[in-house]
């Protein structure tokens, strides 16, 4: 079935409170996708942010993101007052996140709502946390602890914390179980809004893909709670970190610093950490986008002392072995693989097996040092995969056509047609939205034709990234009537 999309984090609607949350723009953009004749709505990871504001180096998997609750719904359920709100000033202009004010105001206020939610929990409040006993009282016991100990990541911890000895953990439960309790709480008033915002969507024909970092931060509950799934030394520190290695764009390689998983511990106990990850996930999402899937062909490993990324090596992944046993567990369920980059012929073989559809990005088609962009190029595009024009790691499309190698514009140009007269970004999703690709997913920024200043992310980079906010109104009637209007003419709108 031919279909279309946007790509769109939740942190980037617009809000009067600082960030997107899943409140009223929320629900008023589902509205504009069904308008707009659209089929999905894919976000970011919607996990706790840790240090750098990034979703891909999260406090847990498992957990929501805090910042993600609406107040306004808050007000609506009796957990927070109308004045406690309005007095708050989020230090902030429209069209940015200022996180570092989100993390000293943001929690203060959700302390409250706790406060009085705990008073009197809804009658659903234990059947979530027995639902989600597997990770929720580690998570909550890990938010505690790090409170505790002034923000600092858990291998800083005194030794029988860090170690997680019985005696002491059961010492540190009773002694912050309010904190802990006020953890818990967060993570179901997250659930209750997700559950009721995807229920929303659905019922307007809209389904919710979902990103799935492939590794976890190493400050995390996940490495903190279950150290035997990933390879570390006697005394918990890496031996080896994810990265990538150098290539024509960086010398260096990039060194991401996430611990690695031992796959053959894993294996062991039937990969049961991660048919948990999956299916936690999939009860938050109808589709699941899996981050750098060519990992689990083969991953690259660096010193964990390393500076950068030079010194790593390629180690073999679990391969096939991992999603036959999720399938086993799970059925068969609706996952797209990131394989963007390089791909070796063991990662085309993985992605050939386990039969997920690939990603195609239009802004890598026109590299004037690869001749014939590869796969890239609409053309070449099969059925079975979902298009972009760019994701979030990519210069918005007006953004690219001023910063790209005027070399490489000048193929853009030429090859798509492109003229300035209805915007570049115009023309660059009319050609993933022409191409035989099942899906094709734009970027909102690339609906609102704006450019470099609304781009989510640089790699590699701190600072300015992930900040991004839309205006109040952009997403109005007549985009909504223009963009139908492309879905009718290639065959896009929902059956």
């Amino acid at each position: 079935m031919r279909a279309g999309g946007v790509l769109m984090p939740i942190t980037s609607l617009s809000s009067p409170h600082g960030i997107g949350s899943m409140g009223k723009e929320a629900y008023e953009f589902v509205d504009f996708l069904r308008d707009a004749g659209q089929t999905y709505w894919q976000l970011l990871p919607i996990c706790p942010t840790s240090y750098g504001d990034s979703p891909y180096q999260s406090f847990s998997t498992f957990a929501g993101n805090p910042y993600l609750i609406d107040p306004e719904k808050l007000i609506e359920d009796g957990y927070l007052f109308r004045n406690e709100l309005d007095s708050i000033d989020w230090e902030t202009t429209p069209d940015r996140v200022n996180y570092e004010v989100m993390y000293k105001k943001r929690f203060p206020m959700l302390k409250k709502a706790v406060t009085r939610f705990l008073e009197n929990p809804e009658k659903e409040y234990e059947k979530f946390i027995e639902d989600n006993g597997f990770w929720i009282e580690d998570y909550a016991l890990f938010m505690a602890l790090k409170d505790a100990h002034g923000g600092k990541s858990w291998q800083m911890w005194e030794d029988s914390v860090r170690l997680r000895e019985k005696d002491t953990l059961e010492q540190m439960c009773r002694e912050y179980r309010q904190q802990i309790d006020f953890w818990k709480a967060v993570q179901y008033l997250f659930k209750k809004q997700w559950d009721k915002l995807k229920a929303y969507a659905n019922e307007n024909g809209i389904f919710l893909i979902g990103d799935l970092p492939i590794y976890v931060a190493l400050d995390s509950s996940d490495v903190w709670s279950r150290p035997s799934q990933f390879q570390l030394d006697k005394d918990l520190i890496p031996t080896e970190v994810a990265g990538c290695p150098p290539d024509g764009f960086s010398a260096d390689g990039q060194l991401w610093g996430n611990p690695l998983f031992d796959w053959d511990a894993m294996k062991k106990d039937g990969y049961s950490w991660w048919i948990k990850r999956i299916e936690h996930i999939f009860s938050l999402f109808d589709v699941l986008r899996i981050d750098h899937f060519r990992g689990f062909a083969g991953y690259y490993a660096i010193p964990y002392k390393d500076k950068n990324a030079r010194n790593g090596r390629w180690r073999k992944g679990p391969g096939m072995d991992l999603f036959k046993h999720i399938e086993k567990k799970l059925g068969r369920r609706k996952i797209i693989a990131e394989d963007l980059g390089f791909l070796t012929p063991d990662v085309r073989e993985l992605l050939k097996e386990c039969g997920y559809p690939g990603m195609k990005v239009l802004e890598f088609a026109f590299d004037s040092r690869d001749g014939d962009g590869n796969d890239y190029r609409p053309y070449r595009y099969p059925e079975k995969c979902i298009a972009y024009v760019g994701t979030h790691d990519n210069d918005t499309a007006c953004g690219w056509m001023k910063t790209a190698p005027y070399k490489d514009r000048r193929i853009a140009k030429e090859y798509l047609g492109l003229s300035g007269r209805e915007g570049y970004n115009w023309g660059m999703m009319r050609a993933i939205w022409a191409s035989r690709a099942d899906t094709a997913i734009v970027t909102s920024q690339d609906l609102l034709g704006l450019g470099s200043e609304a781009r989510m992310n640089i790699p590699s980079t701190v600072g300015n990234n992930w900040v991004w906010r839309a205006m109040p109104g952009v997403f109005d009637k007549q985009l909504a009537k223009k963009i139908r209007g492309k879905m009718e003419i290639y065959a896009r709108l929902p059956q």
